[in-house]
């Protein structure tokens, strides 16, 4: 074959660089990139009207666009699957904003769709005066539980002094990040009183904001949240992505602290039944689970911005280990890069989680290396912060990862 070989192309950075190699004009460039990346959107729900014309567009243009077999008859609804290049959604998206059936809107979520997919870099301004650089390099968020009984390392660092030693260990090792928890979400577990969780984390949080680090907050409660903001905290890890306390994104509003929207539609967080239903089986259902995640994240963006949230200070995270089994989990990890449509910074947090046990048939302490293979994929698959217990470890793969990946090498 001589050096013949496939050549696969990503996004816009790589197909540039292949046509430097070969010596084409820069002039060029601009005609040409976009008819090296072949992208795939799928449009959910249309009306049979539009996605046949849609269909056609797409394939007098030179693409495709697969449709439910009954919407031939032009009644009822079918999802779309699109099928080309970037030359070919360009020439698309041109003929559908003259169009009826709603798909000028089409058009232009298509449009943010594929832009949206390229990588880009940015930087968070957060309410400390500091700020995080985010698409460079793969930010480390540590986890320190101020807990006496989270599935990983309960009661390890529950007194003060510990806690603050462990932050700063995990600063050095490599942590931009700090976590703080103080109340346990793992499955099984009893949900705590605002007042008790407070007082495990405003005064660790108050310190470690005094002593420079970056903090993060794992809360899904409005009065947590707005006290640790008040001394000195920078972000808010909701994993109730704004729907278990309606008083969070007015908190969020005021201050326009940054907030990681977690997907979870375990809505059972009280005092009377256990922080997560897993244990017991009862999981969500999912007709399609990666666009209805994604579906439910985008509601809660878009309630955030409607609502006056910065939308630069929005980060989105699918809920590893929340509701769903261990295959759903793999596939998360596995189509991460979809996730990227929504446009926002993307966080995974996996580290030592029961599905990688339960594939390993390890102990929660032994899945460290579970815990870093996945953070590798995730980081591949478009991961901008990982969420992470071992730092130093999860640190050099993800410094390695980005070797690779993101060319830093």
């Amino acid at each position: 074959m001589k050096g013949n070989h496939a050549v696969i192309i990503e996004n816009k950075q790589e197909a540039v660089r292949c046509l430097k190699e070969i010596g084409v004009d820069p002039a060029a460039y601009k005609y040409l990139v976009p008819k090296t990346i072949h992208r795939c959107v799928k449009l959910k729900n249309l009306s049979s009207q539009a996605a046949n014309i849609i269909k056609q567009e797409m394939l007098s243009k030179g693409g495709d666009a697969a449709l439910n077999r009954s919407a031939i008859l032009l009644n009822g609804h079918t999802d779309v699957l699109l099928m080309g290049s970037l030359n070919h959604y360009q020439l698309l998206v041109k003929k559908l904003k003259l169009q009826p059936f709603g798909l000028k809107q089409v058009a232009e979520e298509i449009e943010t769709i594929l832009s949206n997919l390229e990588s880009t870099t940015s930087i968070m301004e957060l309410p400390s005066g500091q700020s995080l650089e985010l698409g460079k390099r793969t930010l480390i968020m540590g986890i320190l539980n101020v807990t006496p009984d989270s599935f990983s390392d309960g009661g390890r660092y529950f007194s003060f002094e510990k806690a603050i030693a462990h932050a700063h260990r995990m600063v050095e090792e490599g942590a931009d990040i700090i976590d703080i928890g103080g109340a346990s979400s793992r499955p099984g577990g009893l949900i705590i009183d605002p007042e008790q969780e407070l007082e495990r984390v405003v005064p660790v949080v108050k310190r470690l904001a005094r002593d420079g680090l970056v903090i993060s907050v794992d809360t899904f409660r409005a009065v947590v949240a707005e006290s640790c903001l008040d001394v000195g905290a920078s972000i808010i890890n909701d994993i109730g992505r704004l729907q278990f306390d309606p008083q969070m994104l007015p908190v969020l509003v005021k201050t326009q602290a940054p907030v990681i929207l977690m997907h979870n539609r375990l809505q059972n967080f009280n005092k009377s039944k256990p922080a997560s239903d897993i244990e017991a089986g009862a999981k969500p259902q999912y007709d399609d689970m990666i666009s209805e995640i994604i579906s439910e994240l985008e509601q809660s963006i878009d309630q955030a911005i409607n609502a006056g949230l910065n939308p630069n200070r929005i980060i989105v995270d699918p809920g590893i280990g929340f509701g769903k089994n261990a295959y759903q989990n793999c596939l998360i990890i596995k189509r991460l890069k979809e996730f990227k449509s929504l446009g926002k910074p993307l966080l995974i947090g996996a580290s030592r989680k029961s599905f990688i046990g339960e594939i390993l048939g390890l102990k929660v302490e032994d899945r460290l290396e579970g815990s870093l293979a996945v953070l590798s994929v995730g980081i591949t698959n478009g991961a901008d912060i990982i969420r992470v217990h071992d730092v130093a470890e999860s640190k050099r793969v993800a410094k390695m990862t980005d070797a690779v990946w993101r060319g830093n090498g």
